[in-house]
């Protein structure tokens, strides 16, 4: 019964709270999800958010993504900090429609089997390669090479995820037969 409920649940949410984004099949996410871009989210397939976790952006993210619970994929330019003489909390910001300021292009993209620790928050127009491991509750400010592990404030490579690139060029190889 409660496979059935939570079937139903994310049948709700993709055909009908987020029928304006293209989701993927085999799509899975946690309690208290929130998803949200000014124009473009598109998400793979076979990717899993956890509780907690919401992006806020325009964000493109590949297939057999994983996001830990409370992972964040934010804009950094919401709101027009450098409007004069209005508090930043009375400026304009993207979600208005007649927004014109920083942010309105920028697309985060998130390459193919990425993993997204818990409480890890990516900024907008960042690029993570696939492949790709972000920390436990890193902070990543700028793009992230494919295959590697990442981590801290603000992220940092912390070693590539394979330990040579037969082992990498062999996880290729197998990914493509799993794929199939």
């Amino acid at each position: 019964m409660f496979k059935i409920f939570k079937q139903f649940r994310i049948f709700l949410l993709v055909h009908i709270v987020w029928k304006r984004y293209s989701i993927g099949k085999k799509f899975h996410c946690g309690q208290r999800v929130r998803l949200w871009a000014k124009k473009t989210l598109v998400i793979g397939d076979f990717f899993y958010i956890g509780r907690d976790s919401q992006i806020e952006c325009d964000c493109i993210i590949g297939n057999y993504v994983i996001f830990g619970n409370k992972v964040g994929v934010i804009g950094r330019y919401d709101h027009n900090y450098e409007q004069m003489g209005v508090p930043t909390r009375a400026a304009s910001q993207i979600r208005d429609k007649d927004y014109n300021w920083k942010g309105l292009h920028s697309t985060t993209i998130i390459g193919d089997d990425v993993w997204v620790g818990y409480g890890a928050t990516i900024l907008s127009g960042i690029k993570i390669g696939t492949g790709s491991i972000i920390a436990a509750g890193s902070i990543v400010t700028k793009d992230v090479e494919p295959y590697s592990i990442y981590g801290g404030n603000p992220a940092k490579k912390i070693k590539n995820r394979f330990e040579n690139e037969i082992d990498l060029a062999n996880h290729i190889l197998k990914l493509k037969n799993f794929i199939k």
